[in-house]
């Protein structure tokens, strides 16, 4: 009797709580991609699937198999399947958190990774130092702690600034994070970098901190708005005009019009 129900237990905690289709729906809508857009990015992985077969998966009809749905993950930036899958997971420390909970949770990662010191990935920085014992990491009970250190909230736009082919910026869509107050302290908003074309002093994934302001100098690098796209540029001024220069020689400089109304510049990047 005791195993019977152990075994009840056991399978009504590893009942889903959502099925894969809704799930892969919800992220596809959150990365505002259509079901043909969403083919378009797996074939980059060599990947041919039609928007009716993703249409089959959202609708329960069918599922993708493992490594279409490992593709999936990353295109649509699912953190933690199993959590959105099972409603928990036990790995995760953060999957015991509520939403405030990780939201603090993730402002101390932010302060660990922004500056890039504590981050694995040492590509992020060529200046990256090794940490010393004088520059040790703020426990958690003084970096959340109100009275020695209250944290700044920002706007983090959703929509990643292309450093390639150029994503739309919307000014809805957006959460709030919170930052150290010490950190590039005249910024108003951040953005993640989507593309390699400001590398190497940017990378994809990168989080970038702005200071929003409506005109730039040459040369400054700022986040621009051209033709429904945003980017992230170098603002250059030449014989021919203004362009958006891109640091990777890969890439060629886009020519703008600054008298156009579909040319804004939405503010300075944080150095």
């Amino acid at each position: 009797m005791a195993a019977e129900n152990l075994s009840i237990v056991y399978s009504e905690k590893c009942k889903p709580k959502r099925n894969l289709g809704a799930i892969i729906a919800a992220y596809r809508r959150k990365s505002h991609l259509t079901q043909t857009a969403l083919s378009e990015k797996l074939a980059s992985y060599d990947i041919h699937i039609s928007s009716k077969a993703i249409s089959n998966w959202e609708k329960g009809l069918t599922e993708p198999g493992a490594s279409t749905f490992l593709c999936l993950c990353r295109i649509l930036r699912i953190p933690d399947f199993l959590d959105d899958y099972f409603g928990d997971n036990p790995a995760d420390p953060l999957s015991a958190l509520n939403g405030e909970g990780r939201s603090l949770a993730l402002a101390y990662i932010n302060g660990l990774l922004h500056p890039v010191s504590y981050s694995k990935n040492t590509s992020l920085s060529s200046e990256t130092e090794p940490c010393s014992p004088s520059s040790k990491p703020a426990s958690e009970e003084n970096y959340f702690s109100a009275e020695k250190r209250a944290l700044r909230r920002i706007k983090l736009f959703d929509a990643r600034v292309s450093a390639g082919t150029g994503d739309f910026l919307t000014s809805e869509d957006y959460s709030y994070i919170e930052i150290d107050p010490d950190l590039h302290k005249d910024c108003d908003f951040a953005v993640t970098i989507h593309g390699d074309s400001m590398e190497p002093d940017f990378h994809d994934h990168e989080m970038v901190y702005i200071h929003q302001q409506n005109t730039l100098e040459d040369g400054e690098i700022g986040i621009f708005a051209w033709e429904n796209n945003a980017y992230i540029k170098k603002l250059q001024e030449g014989p021919d005009g203004l362009s958006l220069v891109s640091l990777n020689p890969h890439y060629k400089p886009i020519s703008v019009d600054p008298a156009d109304d579909s040319f804004r510049i939405f503010g300075r990047v944080c150095l």
